[in-house]
């Protein structure tokens, strides 16, 4: 697969992760964070990230976890500390509202 054929396909998939994390976050995610009396306002955009991010790191997690493919990419996101980092932030992200009783963002 050429270089480029693999980076576009990169390049959609996280279209489609940022898409599905913004549906989830009007949908899904402000519909709790309202139940639990937390106000979904302010800069939601941070919220949104954070749970692309994590969509993300759940589908590349099982990926390589349960498929027997020999990909490469996925296994050097899987060493990368800013992967980690990242994950670590996102789940900040998303569940400190809970903690704090409101949306920081």
């Amino acid at each position: 697969m050429s270089a480029l054929k693999r980076d576009a396909i990169i390049f959609f998939k996280v279209l489609i992760y940022l898409a599905i994390g913004f549906i989830l976050t009007e949908n899904v995610l402000g519909v709790i964070y309202e139940k639990f009396g937390i106000s979904f306002m302010g800069n939601v955009w941070v919220n949104w990230f954070g749970l692309s991010y994590l969509l993300y790191f759940f589908y590349t997690t099982i990926r390589v976890l349960f498929t027997n493919e020999n990909n490469q990419l996925f296994k050097k996101h899987m060493k990368s500390k800013v992967f980690w980092v990242l994950f670590i932030v996102s789940a900040y992200v998303v569940f400190i509202p809970f903690i704090k009783g409101k949306n920081p963002f």
